[in-house]
């Protein structure tokens, strides 16, 4: 299945964006944040982030074309952050390296990335209320760069107090 290159690029953008984002709330947590958690059956924020190491793995095999799904259990939080990071960038690098993708541009938006966009809002919120906060930003002046999904981003242009 062929995308449009206007989709194609709006996708790879938006995991760029996801990369930026989550980049912010996982940077520099307290080694206790991993576990915290808001409240009793509540997720821990290591258990999100495994999900979304996961969420991108299937992501990646929706495209291939042979859906494939796991629950991983969290491993600890730098390592478990690295993991996430690879997985967005294999899907990504997968979408940029023009192999046929067997899934649309807009399924892959609504299930595993929109999933994740809003998973990387809980571990912001996580962040503040476990005493961790990060600095609010103007996401609109992030140097965001469609193809840079890994860990290693821009620093911030404008955050605020």
């Amino acid at each position: 299945m062929a995308f449009e290159e206007s989709n194609l690029s709006m996708l790879r953008h938006t995991l760029a964006t996801l990369a930026y984002r989550a980049g912010k709330a996982v940077r520099g947590a307290p080694a206790e944040f991993a576990e915290f958690q808001a409240a009793p059956g509540a997720r821990t924020p290591a258990q999100i982030l495994a999900h979304m190491g996961d969420l991108f793995d299937w992501a990646l095999s929706l495209a291939r074309g042979k859906q494939e799904w796991k629950d991983s259990k969290p491993l600890a939080w730098d390592a478990e952050a690295a993991r996430f990071f690879a997985a967005l960038t294999a899907f990504d690098n997968y979408l940029a390296s023009g192999e046929a993708v067997a899934a649309t541009a807009e399924r892959l938006f609504q299930g595993p990335v929109a999933d994740a966009l809003q998973h990387t809002g809980q571990l912001t919120i996580l962040r503040r209320i476990a005493g961790a906060p990060i600095r609010g930003e103007n996401y609109f002046k992030a140097d965001v760069a469609t193809g840079r999904t890994g860990a290693e981003q821009s620093t911030p242009r404008r955050e605020f107090d």
